[in-house]
């Protein structure tokens, strides 16, 4: 397996959401809420301060368009009224006091506008990755597409394909539900068909709008937790069979894993008002146990160089900075400190789900890596499934 990744293109947010407003908008939705006293320690303690969204965050946190008595209620409640005795006086007025009442946004109200910054984004990042690798739409074999939060058919892989516009016998690969490791398994999948044709150009693009997941009417620990922690980003890169003068890492290995019924840890639920990011406390010990494997993995791979291995840099989307700390301390003897300095600094301004590892991978490029630098990629997801690649820098 050789294939060779131009510099991707990393879009971000356009709007600043900064933790303050998070706060002040939940500490007014949920006053009573039992843990509303540690929301400010919470908040530092994810070392996030502001992060972009697609959308302002007016429109996720505005009520519904329609009323909180939705038209279906209206008859049966005036019946209801009318039966207790009620004049028509008093009904109408009852009646209009509950259609007053802010409803919540429907999944339509929260999904339809997040979808069209998708695509927007998207097409972006493309036509930014494509001239950065100094191709031209009508030079892509292959489109790799994922975006997890906001599902639609025909999807982003279609889109792509009229507004750039693609070739039409592109072949088309949507993964909208490969999540955090979009970014890791795109490239992995990228490598093997350009393995099979090393003429091939693949275009993989990654655009995620998590903050459809903020539901200002959910009042857990674990919501608060969302709130803070996601950010809106679109990634696309470009990987070719043969070196090209604007490639910068090579790509050698791929490595997968997944664990069996793991499937509750992290999950998506779509729901009347839009689409709600499950999670449960046991994950990052479930993602512990892939990195475990991945170590294994990485030490026979090796076990026959002449000389001790380890990367140069190990850049890293395991859900959060809990589990980098555990890498940090679980790492084969003998590797250097500060492997994880690009991963850490991509989370100071928020996850960026499957766009994470493409936007840590840019970051070290700008940052400028020597020739021969080894590189693993590594990211888990919900599932709970994970994918790495090693590389090294050209």
């Amino acid at each position: 397996m050789s294939a060779y990744l131009c510099p991707p293109a990393v879009l971000h947010g356009e709007h600043a959401v900064q933790t303050g407003q998070i706060l002040a908008e939940v500490r007014g939705r949920h006053p009573h809420a039992p843990w509303l006293s540690r929301i400010d320690g919470i908040a530092a303690s994810t070392g996030i301060t502001s992060r972009g969204w697609m959308l302002p965050f007016e429109t996720a946190t505005a009520p519904s368009a329609g009323s909180g008595l939705r038209t279906p209620g209206v008859e049966p409640a005036r019946a209801a009224l009318a039966r207790d005795g009620f004049s028509d006086r008093e009904v109408n007025r009852v009646i209009a006091a509950l259609e007053a009442i802010p409803a919540q946004q429907t999944v339509q109200e929260r999904t339809a506008p997040a979808w069209a910054a998708v695509q927007d984004y998207g097409e972006r990042a493309a036509r930014e990755a494509l001239e950065t690798a100094g191709l031209q739409p009508a030079d892509v074999d292959c489109l790799i597409t994922s975006n997890s939060t906001t599902p639609a058919l025909p999807g982003l892989d279609l889109s792509l394909l009229n507004r750039l516009p693609l070739r039409r016998d592109v072949l088309l690969l949507p993964a909208t539900q490969w999540a955090c490791i979009a970014g890791t398994r795109s490239l992995a999948l990228a490598a093997d068909l350009v393995a099979a044709d090393p003429d091939r150009a693949v275009l993989v693009v990654i655009s995620e709008a998590l903050s459809t997941t903020y539901q200002p009417a959910d009042d857990t620990l674990e919501s608060l937790i969302v709130r803070l922690l996601f950010a809106d980003t679109a990634v696309a890169a470009v990987v070719t069979g043969r070196p090209r003068a604007e490639s910068i890492l090579r790509l050698d290995a791929a490595w997968h894993h997944t664990l069996p019924g793991t499937t509750d840890l992290h999950r998506l639920d779509t729901r009347a008002d839009g689409t709600h990011f499950v999670m449960d406390r046991r994950g990052p010990r479930a993602v512990q146990e892939t990195v475990a494997a991945m170590w294994a993995w990485l030490q026979v791979r090796h076990q026959d160089d002449p000389h001790p291995w380890h990367p140069d840099l190990l850049l890293a989307h395991p859900g959060g900075t809990r589990v980098l700390e555990y890498m940090e301390q679980t790492m084969p003897d003998g590797w250097p400190r500060g492997l994880l300095a690009y991963s850490r600094a991509g989370y100071t301004t928020g996850n960026r789900g499957g766009a994470a590892v493409l936007d840590i991978l840019r970051r070290a490029y700008d940052a400028g890596q020597k020739s021969g630098s080894r590189t693993v990629l590594y990211a888990a997801a919900p599932g709970l499934t994970a994918t790495a690649v090693e590389g090294e820098w050209l």
